[in-house]
């Protein structure tokens, strides 16, 4: 069985590749505006997509300029150099929704990274948005069911796509 799973992940890492390889780029390029500014890049994740925050602010190689927005932080005293990047499951997420609409109306531009499974929700919202292309599980089960819903290995495997880009943007700044 993890054999099956390793080469279905393996598969959707290179669908993502392949397919949200400019929406990456243009992630990077959206969220290195902060980092090059004065500004901050924000990540407001939902439920396991978490993983993708401490990633980015607490990981061996944090993000630079990246800090966890909690969900009960009021929007106040955000610079219009700051950058968000929300990332959650499914693209009608109620809290990643909410979240894309305050951001949208505030002219904060942000990045967002999840599925299109039922309607494009916060994609459409979104400055930049990266589909992680899972509808379903991996794996099938004995009862015809699907399983394996690799979520935030997908989220982060598109995290590190967009850090890889921004720090040569980084750096080539600098």
């Amino acid at each position: 069985m993890l054999k099956m799973f390793s080469t279905q992940l393996t598969g959707l890492f290179k669908r993502i590749q392949e397919k949200e390889e400019f929406a990456i780029e243009d992630s990077a390029r959206l969220l290195a505006q902060a980092a090059i500014g004065s500004g901050n890049i924000y990540i407001f994740a939902t439920n396991e997509m978490n993983a993708v925050a401490y990633e980015a602010a607490a990981g061996e190689e944090p993000l630079k300029n990246a800090a966890i927005w909690p969900i009960d932080q009021p929007l106040d005293g955000l610079a219009e150099t700051d950058r968000f990047l929300i990332v959650t499951r499914d693209s009608t997420d109620e809290e990643a929704m909410k979240m894309g609409e305050i951001l949208a109306k505030r002219g904060i531009p942000f990045v967002a990274i999840s599925s299109i499974r039922s309607a494009p929700g916060i994609a459409e919202l979104a400055d930049v948005h990266i589909d992680l292309k899972l509808t379903k599980g991996l794996l099938p089960d004995e009862t015809g069911n699907r399983i394996g819903y690799p979520s935030s290995m997908a989220a982060l495997f598109v995290y590190y796509g967009i850090k890889f880009i921004l720090e040569e943007i980084l750096t080539e700044y600098e």
